[in-house]
């Protein structure tokens, strides 16, 4: 049996374990967030969107993460 590595993040003030070598893309779609109404700070720096399948999540990583809401 494999057994996989976990890892510890914080996300918007809260702590999570998740596997290891996860990308930042893939914990954004298995918490079920929609990409396009949302912006991502990651360890204090704004991350491009285009770029979040390449980031590996490692331990202790901060992320914030902010939903935009329209309004008038």
């Amino acid at each position: 049996m494999i057994k996989i590595k976990k890892i510890k993040i914080r996300i918007n003030g809260k702590n999570k374990t998740i596997d290891n070598q996860s990308t930042l893309y893939e914990l954004i779609n298995d918490l079920k967030i929609p990409i396009k109404k949302i912006a991502i700070e990651f360890n204090r720096e704004i991350v491009d969107k285009k770029k979040i399948k390449k980031i590996k999540l490692k331990n202790n990583d901060v992320i914030e993460i902010v939903h935009f809401i329209g309004g008038g």
